[in-house]
């Protein structure tokens, strides 16, 4: 009985060890409430001061829907019956490999595109005649205040290292140009701006893509995306008639010489029955054959190349059409960006943090040096 008594554990203080911690906890708080404050305070005058200095940004937009090999087979399976009376197989037109709508987003991002889109011209804010976005960015944009502030203070490291860089991308260019595409300084940072402010996006499930451009300026943004569009359907169109195309001028070439050893063959028939219109000899009609043989050859082959010639022809003629606009591109009327009251409420959130930091990180200090100087 003794030894069952002595072995029962103890564990009465939990319970009030936990209340007294979060009694604590709540004083240490309630302390330090005008350290917390202050920080509020701080973060609420830094956020309105980054919503004042940060830039309007507006976002035009487009929905488009790719075409798939499918719906044009779809298309085509009514004429085929009929396309097959004259010759002309449809049914395999709509079997041929079509660029997935997955790659286009690559597309957009692409180095081609982005530097034809660089060079092409716009209305730009603050420059009276249309310009290139290079120029825009090289030569008429200043920068904000508080991009200024941001660059020099919190993306200081990314600047002398992006500088580091710079001057080893210029010492390789002069080394070894060779045949490959590169690029300047200048170049790649409009690049990068590019590829920050055109964005390109799939949605998997509805089957549309969603182009946007980002600017700070309302009809720039509207005219970049239209260009974007624009550039980004003769790209896929390009791409994916390519095939078709090639086969359509091996098709012509070879037409066009068969075409001309059937007329050669016609021609050395029909002269040869002018001159042998009486002659009823067995050389002559040995001759004859032999003629109409060769005649009868070249005119298969010829009538043969001219269907597939048509269907090379059909097929890049179906190909063509790759995008259809859903919800075209509009000048935008309200900014997208900044979002002046969240960022507000981010400082302000921010600050209490720090704050609840601090009044915590002053009492933990202050346990430590209680500590310290009871064990010395």
């Amino acid at each position: 009985m003794e030894n069952s008594n002595n072995t029962q554990p103890q564990v009465t203080h939990n319970a009030a060890d936990d209340e007294i911690d979060l009694i604590e906890l709540a004083k240490t708080l309630w302390n330090g409430r005008g350290t917390i404050l202050r920080y509020v305070v701080a973060g609420a005058v830094l956020g309105v001061l980054v919503a004042l200095v940060s830039p309007n940004k507006f976002t035009a937009s487009t929905t488009i829907v790719p075409q798939s090999a499918n719906s044009q087979s779809s298309k085509l399976g009514g004429l085929s019956s009929l396309a097959a009376m004259a010759g002309f197989n449809l049914n395999n037109m709509g079997t041929s490999e079509s660029l997935s709508p997955l790659m286009y987003p690559r597309i957009i991002k692409s180095l081609p595109l982005q530097l034809e889109l660089m060079n092409s011209t716009f209305h730009c804010p603050g420059v009276e005649q249309p310009v290139s976005l290079y120029e825009f960015y090289t030569e008429h944009q200043k920068a904000g205040i508080g991009s200024i502030v941001i660059k020099y203070t919190l993306g200081l490291p990314g600047v002398i290292i992006n500088a580091l860089k710079g001057n080893e991308l210029a010492d390789d260019e002069q080394l070894s140009p060779g045949q490959l595409l590169s690029l300047t300084d200048e170049q790649e940072k409009v690049r990068k701006i590019l590829d920050e402010q055109i964005s390109l996006e799939l949605n998997d499930k509805e089957g549309y893509l969603s182009l946007s451009t980002t600017f700070g300026d309302a009809r720039l943004a509207a005219e970049v995306a239209q260009k974007a569009q624009t550039m980004l359907q003769d790209y896929i169109t390009r791409y994916k008639i390519e095939k078709a195309a090639t086969q359509l001028n091996f098709i012509q070439d070879r037409y066009n010489e068969k075409k001309t050893e059937f007329e050669e063959a016609q021609k050395k028939l029909a002269l040869f029955r002018d001159r042998n219109k009486n002659v009823s000899t067995a050389m002559a009609q040995t001759e004859e054959e032999q003629l109409l043989s060769q005649y009868n050859i070249a005119y298969s082959v010829y009538s043969e190349l001219a269907k597939q010639l048509e269907q090379a022809q059909i097929q890049v003629k179906e190909d063509t059409p790759v995008l259809t606009v859903i919800d075209p591109v509009r000048i935008p009327t309200e900014k997208s960006a900044p979002k002046r009251s969240l960022i507000l409420i981010v400082w302000i959130f921010l600050g209490g943090i720090i704050g609840t930091g601090v009044v915590f990180g002053k009492e933990f200090m202050g346990s430590i040096k209680k500590r310290w100087l009871e064990v010395n």
